[in-house]
C-alpha cells in the first residue's frame, strides 16, 4: 500500500514528520516497507535566468540563449518554442543525470556551436507528460535548487512516497482513510471529517440493476446511479499528481475517480459508459461456464461455472470484484456514465481471481474485505467528485439487494488487557482508543465498526487497545515463584532421557541427523508402514506422502546423498517421533542410529575393520545404560522383515518388552534405498525403559570392597543353536550375591566337538563381601555354576 505525506494529511491533520510517521506505523502493526523521497533524483537541478536567446546560425528551430546560473552565465541551446529572454528555467548543467531521458548531460556542440548544459521540461523530470516546452517559473532565486522551489511551491511533486506491509487481517488500512485513523488515535494528529453531502437525483435512473436470487450471496448489494453530461478528459494536476505518486497511470478523469477511491477510501468502483450498455440494463448473475469476455487489459477471459458476472442485455461487461470490460469502458468520447458501487463477496472473489490470474487493485481489497456500509456513501462521494469536475447531471440512486448487516458487538472487561497483555492500562484510556478507532460503546458493549472484519471478539478489543498505546511499553516481569526452596524440575522424564540419549550418542562419535516426518510411501512400506492410516491428506509433495514408520528410512536416504558425495563411512542417529497411525495416541518417541563403513581410516597397524552387528550392539547398550535401562536383559531374535534374518537381535525385559532392535540392515532395503552396505542400525524405546523406584537426587553409597576377587574359567559344550547370553544369564543366576560378572572370552566349533555343537568358554568373576573365600566355599559356587547352565542350555562341562 502506497501513499503520499500530503494525500495523508488530506485525513490526517498533523505536524508530524516523515520520520514520526514511519516509525509510529510501523509501531502500530503496518509496517513501512519504505520510504520514496522523490526529490532526490532533482536534487542536482538548479533555477537559472534567460538573458538573451537569439537564433541559431545554422537551424531554424534553435535558440542560442545565455542562461544565468550560480556558476556564471552559460550557453545553452535550445529547441523548446517558449525559449526566450527573460524567464526563469530550470537548469541542468553538465554533469547532472536527467531522469526523463535517462541521460547525463555533457558539454557538446549542436551544429557548430557548444552547449554547456541543458533547460528541462516537465516530462524530462518526471514530473508529468508535458513536453511542449521548457518550464517556466513564475519565481525563484538564480541558483536556487529547484527541489527546494517545489517544496515550497508546488509541494505533491516532491512529495515522499511512504509504502506500508498490509497483513490480511487489516483490509481498513488498504484505504488513505484507514492509516489517517490509526495514527489519529496514537495521538499523532486529528482525524479530519471528510463526508459529503449526498447528491439528489433530478431524474430516475435509466440503466435498471438486478442480482439473481442464487446470486445475493455472492454479491449482496449493488448502488448504481447515471450522471449525463460528463466531459470527460485528462484529470486535475492534483489527481495525476497523487496517482503517478504511488504507480498508477493516469487515464482519464472519469477512470481515475475510481482508481482514486480504490486508494483513498478502500472503495473500488466501476464506470460504464451508457450508451454501450445493451438494453440499459445490468444483471449480476453467475456464471454458466464457457462464458468470454475481452477485459480492460485487453485479453480475452473464459468463464468457469459459478463465477460473479455482470451482464447487459447482450453480453458480460464485467468480472464482479475482479475487472471491468473494454467494450463497456469510458473513453475521451464518454459523455454519459453509469458509476457502480458493489459489494462482492471475498471468497468467491479471491476463487475468481486465482482462476483466471488476474491481479487488479478492485480483487486485492474485495478478497481482502471493504467496508459494506460505505457502498452508498461511496457512490455519493464519487458522484460529487465528477460533477464538480466533469460537470453532468446525476440521476437517482437504483440500489440492488441490501447491504450485509455486520452489526455486532463484544464486552470491554478493561482488567483483561492486564491479564492477556501484561500492560496497565486506565479504562478511561482504553474506551477513549476504541471511540478514537471508530467503535461505539454502550456501557461495557463495544459495537465493531464495518471497517474492521477482524475484530471477532473481546481478546480483539483488548489487541487494538494494546497496539494503539504501543506494545514497545510493555516491560518485562519475572514471574512469581510458586515455591519456596529450590524449584522443582520442569523437565518430564521421557525428556531427561531424549537429553541422556543425545549425549550418549554423541559422544559414541555419531553425527546428529534432522530429517523430515514425511517420506514417500515406497520407503514407508520398506518399514512396515505406507498404509491409508497414515498417509497425508494434503503432502508438500510426492516423495512426503506419508507420516514415517519410522527413523531409519530417513538415515539411510542421508546416508545414500553421503555416498553419492563421496563419504563412505558413517555414523548417523536421530532422535524423534514415529507413527503407526494419525490418532494422538499412534506415535512413539524412538532413538536410531546407523553405521556403515569402516571403524575409522586405514592405517600401518591394520586396526581399522568394516563394522559389525556387535559395534551397534555395544552402542545400542551403552545407550540403553545411560537412560537408565536395567543390565540384565533377554536378546531375542525375530523382530522384523527389515532387519538381516541372522544378523539381528531384540534387547528385552521379556517376549513383549522390547527396549531395542539392533542388528544389520537386510540387503533388499539397501537395494530399494541405493545404499551401499552392509549397514548396522539399532532402533531404541526410551519410553520402553522402566522408570526408576526411586526419584530422589540423592546416590546410593558407594559399596567397594577390600576383599581380593577371584576368577574361575569353565568350558561348556552345548548345541550350535544356543545363545552365549543364556549362557551368561544362568552363569549369573548361580549365586548373585557373590557372582559379581560373567563374560564370554572363547568359542570353538567343530573338531572333535562333532556337528551341531559348539563350545562355549567364561570366565565367572567372584566378589566377596564378609570374608575371604576358601577353596570348598569356590568349589561350591563353581558347582552351582554347571547346574544351572546344564540347566538352561543342556551343557556339558568340557572335558
Amino acid at each position: 500500500m502506497k501513499f503520499t505525506l500530503s494525500w495523508l494529511k488530506d485525513h490526517l491533520d498533523t505536524d508530524a514528520s516523515v520520520e514520526e510517521i514511519c516509525e509510529t506505523l510501523t509501531d502500530l502493526g503496518l509496517e513501512v516497507e519504505g520510504v520514496e523521497d522523490r526529490g532526490a533524483k532533482l536534487r542536482d537541478f538548479t533555477i537559472g535566468y534567460v538573458k538573451s536567446a537569439e537564433k541559431h546560425p545554422d537551424a531554424d528551430r534553435l535558440n542560442v540563449c545565455q542562461v544565468e546560473t550560480d556558476e556564471g552565465v552559460m550557453q545553452i541551446i535550445c529547441g523548446a518554442p517558449n525559449a526566450r529572454a527573460g524567464i526563469t528555467v530550470v537548469v541542468a548543467k553538465p554533469g547532472v543525470y536527467v531522469p526523463g531521458i535517462d541521460t547525463t548531460i555533457g558539454v557538446g556542440k549542436i551544429r557548430g556551436v557548444e552547449s554547456f548544459g541543458m533547460m528541462a521540461s516537465e516530462r524530462e523530470m518526471e514530473l508529468s507528460e508535458e513536453h511542449d516546452g521548457i518550464i517556466e517559473l513564475a519565481s525563484g532565486e538564480v541558483g536556487q535548487s529547484f527541489v527546494d522551489w517545489l517544496a515550497v511551491n508546488d509541494p505533491a511533486k516532491v512529495d515522499p512516497v511512504i509504502e506500508i506491509a498490509i497483513t490480511p487481517n487489516r483490509p481498513d488500512a488498504l484505504g488513505v482513510r484507514g492509516i489517517a485513523r490509526d495514527l489519529a488515535a496514537r495521538g499523532l494528529g486529528t482525524l479530519k471529517a471528510r463526508d459529503c453531502v449526498p447528491v439528489e437525483g433530478t431524474f430516475a435512473c435509466p440503466v435498471s440493476v438486478t442480482i439473481d436470487e442464487d446470486t445475493l450471496e455472492q454479491c449482496p448489494v449493488f448502488y448504481g446511479r447515471v450522471i449525463r453530461g460528463v466531459k470527460n478528459g485528462p484529470s486535475p494536476v492534483w489527481l495525476q499528481d497523487a496517482l503517478r505518486a504511488i504507480g498508477l497511470r493516469p487515464i482519464s478523469f472519469l477512470v481515475d475517480v475510481t482508481n482514486f477511491f480504490t486508494y483513498d477510501r478502500n472503495r473500488p468502483l466501476h464506470v460504464f459508459d451508457v450508451d454501450k450498455i445493451a438494453g440499459n440494463t445490468l444483471r449480476v448473475h453467475r456464471a454458466v461456464g464457457g462464458e468470454t469476455f475481452m477485459a480492460l487489459d485487453d485479453k480475452e477471459y473464459t468463464f468457469a461455472e459459478g463465477m460473479t458476472l455482470i451482464s447487459d442485455a447482450k453480453s458480460v461487461e464485467s468480472i464482479g470484484g475482479v475487472m471491468g470490460g473494454l467494450a463497456s469502458g469510458c473513453t475521451a468520447e464518454t459523455t454519459n456514465v453509469f458509476i457502480e458501487a458493489a459489494y462482492f463477496d471475498p471468497v468467491r472473489t479471491a476463487y475468481t481471481g486465482r482462476a483466471l490470474k488476474i491481479n487488479s487493485d478492485a480483487r486485492y481489497r474485495f478478497e481482502r474485505g471493504i467496508d459494506p456500509a460505505w457502498t452508498p456513501e461511496g457512490i455519493e462521494h464519487a458522484t460529487r467528485m465528477i460533477l464538480d469536475h466533469a460537470g453532468g447531471e446525476a440521476s437517482e440512486v437504483v440500489i440492488a439487494g441490501a447491504v450485509p448487516d455486520t452489526r455486532r458487538a463484544y464486552k470491554l472487561d478493561t482488567d483483561r488487557v492486564q491479564s492477556l497483555v501484561g500492560m496497565s492500562i486506565p479504562a478511561e484510556t482504553q474506551r477513549a482508543t476504541l471511540e478514537a478507532l471508530g467503535f461505539t460503546l454502550e456501557g461495557d458493549m463495544a459495537r465493531v465498526p464495518s471497517w474492521r472484519p477482524d475484530v471477532q471478539g473481546s481478546a480483539d478489543l483488548v489487541e487494538e487497545v494494546a497496539r494503539i498505546a504501543s506494545l514497545t511499553k510493555l516491560e518485562g516481569v519475572p514471574l512469581p515463584r510458586l515455591t519456596d526452596g529450590v524449584p522443582r524440575p520442569i523437565l518430564s522424564p521421557a525428556q531427561r532421557r531424549e537429553g541422556a540419549a543425545r549425549r550418549a550418542c554423541a559422544a559414541l562419535g555419531y553425527n546428529e541427523c534432522v530429517t523430515y516426518s514425511f517420506i514417500d510411501q515406497a520407503s514407508a512400506a520398506l518399514f512396515g508402514g505406507g498404509t491409508d492410516a497414515t498417509m497425508l491428506e494434503n503432502p508438500i509433495s510426492s516423495d512426503m506422502s506419508h507420516m514415517r514408520p519410522a527413523l531409519l528410512p530417513g538415515l539411510l536416504a542421508a546416508a545414500a546423498r553421503n555416498q553419492a558425495r563421496g563419504f563412505a563411512d558413517m555414523a548417523l542417529f536421530e532422535v524423534g517421533p514415529a507413527f503407526s497411525g494419525g490418532e494422538p495416541g499412534e506415535q512413539n518417541m524412538l532413538v536410531s542410529g546407523l553405521l556403515i563403513g569402516r571403524t575409522g581410516p586405514k592405517d600401518v597397524h591394520g586396526a581399522s575393520r568394516p563394522v559389525d552387528v556387535f559395534d551397534v550392539k555395544a552402542d545400542a547398550e551403552a545407550i540403553l545404560a545411560a537412560i537408565g535401562a536395567p543390565a540384565k536383559v533377554q536378546i531375542l531374535r525375530d523382530a522384523g522383515d527389515e532387519w538381516h534374518p541372522g544378523r539381528h537381535g531384540k534387547i528385552c525385559l521379556g517376549p513383549k518388552k522390547v527396549l531395542c532392535i539392533f542388528g544389520e540392515v537386510h540387503p533388499k532395503i539397501l537395494t530399494a534405498m541405493d545404499v551401499k552396505g552392509p549397514a548396522m542400525a539399532f532402533t531404541i524405546w526410551p519410553a520402553e525403559v522402566p522408570l526408576p523406584r526411586k526419584t530422589g537426587a540423592t546416590r546410593p553409597a558407594l559399596k567397594i570392597s577390600d576383599l581380593q576377587a577371584v576368577e574361575r574359567d569353565f568350558a561348556f559344550v552345548v548345541d550350535a543353536d544356543v545363545e552365549a547370553l543364556t549362557l551368561v544369564n544362568a552363569a549369573m543366576g548361580a549365586d548373585k550375591a557373590l557372582i559379581a560378572d560373567v563374560r564370554v572370552f572363547d568359542e570353538f566349533v567343530g573338531g572333535s566337538l562333532g556337528e551341531g555343537k559348539k563350545s562355549l568358554a567364561i570366565t565367572v568373576r567372584l566378589q566377596p563381601e564378609g570374608q575371604t573365600l576358601k577353596d570348598k566355599d569356590i568349589e561350591a559356587v563353581g558347582a552351582k555354576v554347571i547346574e544351572k547352565v546344564s540347566k538352561a542350555t543342556g551343557a556339558v562341562l568340557r572335558g
